[in-house]
């Protein structure tokens, strides 16, 4: 047994093959993949939020100081010293020199190290005076948006020398009188930025990431030059102004490189912290040992190649062809199986044996088939054949009863007109070389056994014919109108006097629908689902059994199924006192419509 076919193939492609390939090419470095991604996703999202929480921190501290300079009365009091002229030079000073050691005292008691400076609209300040205060860029981009937080720079007028020379980040906020609520000037809160980049830098992403604070704009908020390319920048903000969330993680290219993006989106001034790395860099060491591995597996599967190689002429080929013959047979096609099987070379091994048994079984199978398919077209032809003929006796002895009747009576015009017209009747019924007949011919026949009707009944039946001229050479079963127009007559005359029968056939997308409707007694519900219900579960012998009160419409529905299979389908609608419409649909085939000759007898 341990040297028996099966097992050499187990062990040769288990060992050069399925395990140094699969696991050591694939499953280790794709693991060691994922679960980089997931420490460095989780680890970085971790630390922008604290991040987050940092920087919330310190900039709600410059919003508290900036409101408290406001409401302050030594604020108010100076803002109404410049304002009015009256008040003495020597007094404005006072309350200047008041306010300066307000706003030192909330300095020194700030642990952040913020620094406040208030101007007036002409730059008034109380620091130093800024003539060019209009001028500056943070004053313009306050009045023309209303921008709070300013952006990285330096502020000459501070108190002190080392805030003069250091970057600061600001935050803004309008002065105007309590009272009067004029905007009178500004209030700036400025902290410095290495305050935050300190705390940036200890946001770590894989060995070379980025990690920047940037504005709605995609500008550095503090110091430094973004190294990610402007495009990647951007790309990246436009994603995440659209995103509710607020953080994750997207991935963007540029450049032959894929990006990691992470990003975390503050509460302030539309600052978003971003933090960006290639996943060429993340994943460098992980694409050098896949690398090794690939090269490693390389190797394997060339020596696997060639061991089989030296197989493949007794297994691995005829396995091949045996799989294409199995294709003809899923096809159905078991003759054109047996014409490939002889191609197959069987050897003396299991391969060879398993050949021999398919190809004996595929002979077996297909003689099967084709004595069972001969059997079943010889017995839906002799069950159509019987509902056929059911037909046929039905409505002759009825046209002869009509011809007596008419003859007792002395119209030998009548008798005249009903012979014509059982005559065509009958030549189109004996014509046996198809059962298969143009909608044209049959609605032609129906004409003829109208008028037979109309004479048995002395006018007592109105008809009207609506022909689609599309569907005229639409290939149907013969007498499939007949019966329903006979039951028609028969229950509108039951309660009445007179009758008013409508046919109509109609072609509309690819379907072909005859409806005879009525205005005689109805049927009941009951008896239309039972009618349904028969019509879902067809058997052919329970029409063939039926007494010859149930021909009719079992009689039709009998003869469609067996002729069209799951194309047809029957609608009723009735009410009882009011009349029945029956609709029998047949799905058309390609060529039933254009194709004449098809059915022709």
């Amino acid at each position: 047994m341990f040297y028996s076919l099966r097992n050499r193939l187990f062990i040769i492609f288990t060992i050069l093959l399925t395990v140094p390939f699969l696991v050591l090419s694939l499953l280790i470095p794709a693991w060691f993949t994922s679960v980089i991604e997931d420490q460095t996703k989780d680890s970085t999202v971790e630390m922008m939020e604290q991040y987050s929480i940092y920087i919330n921190s310190v900039t709600s501290q410059a919003e508290d100081l900036g409101k408290q300079v406001l409401v302050n009365q030594a604020t108010q009091e100076w803002l109404h010293s410049e304002s009015d002229p009256a008040v003495p030079s020597a007094e404005r000073l006072l309350i200047k020199n008041q306010l300066k050691m307000q706003l030192s005292s909330m300095m020194v008691n700030n642990s952040n190290g913020m620094a406040i400076s208030v101007f007036l609209n002409d730059g008034t300040g109380t620091w130093g005076n800024n003539p060019l205060l209009a001028e500056t860029e943070w004053y313009q981009e306050f009045l023309k948006g209303e921008k709070r937080w300013v952006n990285h720079h330096r502020d000459p007028y501070q108190l002190h020398q080392t805030m003069r020379e250091a970057e600061v980040n600001s935050y803004l906020i309008p002065l105007f009188d309590m009272q009067m609520l004029d905007l009178s000037g500004m209030i700036k809160v400025s902290f410095p930025s290495s305050l935050l980049e300190t705390a940036l830098g200890k946001i770590k992403l894989g060995e070379n990431g980025r990690v920047y604070l940037l504005d709605d704009n995609g500008n550095n908020v503090l110091s430094g030059k973004v190294e990610t390319p402007s495009s990647v920048i951007n790309d990246s903000l436009g994603k995440i102004q659209r995103m509710k969330q607020s953080n994750g993680l997207i991935e963007t290219a540029y450049n032959h490189e894929d990006y990691l993006v992470f990003f975390q989106k503050l509460k302030i001034g539309n600052w978003t912290l971003v933090s960006e790395i290639t996943k060429s860099e993340l994943f460098a060491k992980i694409d050098k040992l896949q690398q090794n591995l690939l090269v490693f597996s390389a190797i394997i599967f060339l020596l696997t190649i060639l061991a089989s190689y030296v197989l493949s002429s007794n297994i691995v080929r005829p396995l091949g062809k045996l799989t294409n013959a199995m294709k003809f047979v899923e096809k159905g096609d078991l003759d054109g199986a047996r014409k490939f099987m002889p191609t197959i070379k069987s050897y003396n091994h299991e391969v060879g044996y398993a050949i021999k048994v398919f190809d004996h079984t595929i002979g077996k199978l297909n003689e099967l088939i084709k004595t069972e398919y001969k059997a079943n077209l010889r017995r839906k032809d002799a069950e159509y054949k019987a509902l056929l003929l059911q037909i046929n006796p039905h409505f002759l002895n009825n046209t002869l009863e009509v011809i007596g009747s008419l003859a007792l009576q002395n119209k030998q015009k009548e008798v005249l007109d009903v012979s014509i017209y059982l005559g065509r009747m009958m030549r189109y019924s004996l014509n046996t070389k198809s059962d298969i007949v143009r909608l044209r011919e049959e609605l032609t026949y129906i004409r003829d056994f109208i008028e037979i009707l109309k004479l048995r009944y002395d006018g007592a039946i109105k008809f009207r014919i609506e022909e689609d001229q599309a569907a005229a050479s639409f290939p149907i079963c013969k007498f499939i109108i007949q019966p329903l127009v006979e039951n028609a007559v028969k229950y509108s005359l039951l309660e009445k006097t007179d009758a008013e029968i409508m046919i109509r056939t109609v072609w509309r997308e690819n379907r072909l629908t005859i409806s005879i409707e009525d205005d005689g007694i109805g049927m009941s519900q009951e008896m239309i689902s039972q009618l349904l219900a028969e019509e879902k579960e067809y058997e052919t012998m329970s029409v063939l059994d039926s007494s010859g009160s149930s021909i009719g419409l079992r009689n039709v529905i009998g003869r469609l199924k067996l002729f069209c299979g799951s194309r047809f389908s029957i609608e009723i609608k009735s009410e009882e006192g009011a009349g029945t419409r029956i609709a029998l649909c047949i799905k058309g085939n390609e060529g039933d419509i254009h194709d004449e000759g098809h059915y022709s007898g």
